[in-house]
């Protein structure tokens, strides 16, 4: 077990390693041809940190661990939204650009159905996990050409600009991400058989707390120095590039397609989405999170993993924690969060008004 967890570790290491070259080599390149920190957040910056995602679900996917792969790409986007902003706004209250609120906000919202939709019958198919990869080149597209037109230019990164150096950056980091991902696959599905947790629950969490790692460092210390627009729009560019890139891709290469399992079907398909459209009052009250909403979504995290632990272990306390979360806690949050809204459009209008 000592082993298996040194080889967790490893794996995960190197997938932090391997992603943050690629982010490095990725934004410098990208900010070369001028284009704008929050295109930079939402494409490069997004699709580097989401790349452990992508190496760990399409090597599940060819091992026939489809449970580990769904898992990942549900549970990482339930972790970004719910423990990385909280935990950056928990540091400062974070302004969101209201090109978020108005466009991506809604799309990332839009393929969390889609993808939903498109697994009801079990699986992703080839060609859905096609069409998922096609409309995620239509995004990058719209993306760039909204930052082209809006004017804006990319900010300097330090380090060198030289294409080489960039390119080699980017080569040793995907080889990093592949070498890590096949690491912390084997160990993850070797902790999981010896405490008899299922690979669905595994992947949920510990594999996607730990591919989630390269957008809370960046996240956090975007949040640090000020950084909204990286900040915010690396978790909402990773959430949509998790659904698009990382599932469509691994549906489209997956032999026969990609099962999708029943219970993340039932429970976790839901969360993911009720998260991401939760996103779109909070984020538009103000155009900020603020600390208090960055605890709300780091406690509802808390009670998600509680539920996926007594569900796993079968705890007798289950029925009455389901209960409890279900009849009070949620229809609470529901109603303060529909009560700042109303009261938000009701003060823009008064401000429109006057």
């Amino acid at each position: 077990m000592i082993l298996t967890l040194l080889t967790l570790l490893a794996g995960l290491a190197l997938l932090i390693w391997g992603a943050d070259l690629l982010v490095k080599g990725a934004a410098r390149l990208a900010t070369s041809f001028g284009l704008s920190p929050l295109v930079v957040g939402l494409t490069v910056v997004a699709f580097g940190t989401s790349s452990p995602e992508l190496a760990i679900s399409v090597s599940s996917a060819f091992r026939g661990e489809a449970e580990i792969a769904v898992g990942n790409v549900i549970g990482s986007n339930i972790f970004n939204v719910l423990v990385i902003l909280g935990l950056s706004a928990l540091i400062t209250p974070m302004l969101v650009s209201k090109q978020l609120v108005k466009l991506d906000v809604p799309i990332m919202i839009g393929v969390s159905v889609l993808s939903f939709l498109l697994s009801l019958d079990g699986r992703l198919s080839v060609l859905e996990g096609g069409v998922l990869a096609a409309l995620l080149a239509a995004y990058i597209v719209l993306l760039v050409r909204l930052g082209k037109a809006s004017g804006e230019t990319g900010e300097a990164i330090e380090g060198s600009h030289h294409w080489g150096i960039n390119l080699g950056l980017i080569v040793v980091g995907l080889a990093l991400l592949v070498l890590g991902s096949r690491w912390l696959v084997s160990a993850s599905i070797e902790i999981a058989t010896a405490l008899g947790v299922s690979e669905l629950v595994i992947g949920l969490t510990i594999v996607a707390a730990g591919t989630s790692m390269p957008e809370v460092a960046t996240s956090v210390v975007a949040a640090i120095r000020g950084q909204r627009d990286i900040a915010v729009g690396n978790v909402v560019g990773s959430n949509i590039f998790n659904l698009l890139c990382v599932l469509g891709l691994t549906a489209l290469v997956a032999p026969g397609g990609l099962p999708v399992p029943d219970a993340a079907l039932r429970f976790d398909y839901p969360v993911m989405l009720a998260v991401a459209v939760a996103c779109l009052p909070i984020f538009f009250v103000g155009y900020s999170i603020n600390r208090w909403e960055g605890a709300l979504f780091l406690g509802y995290y808390v009670a998600y993993t509680a539920y996926l632990i007594l569900d796993s272990t079968g705890h007798a306390v289950l029925p009455v924690y389901s209960s409890v979360m279900l009849h009070f806690v949620v229809p609470i949050t529901v109603l303060t969060l529909g009560v700042v809204l109303y009261r938000e459009i009701r003060a823009r209008r008064a401000r429109r008004a006057g």
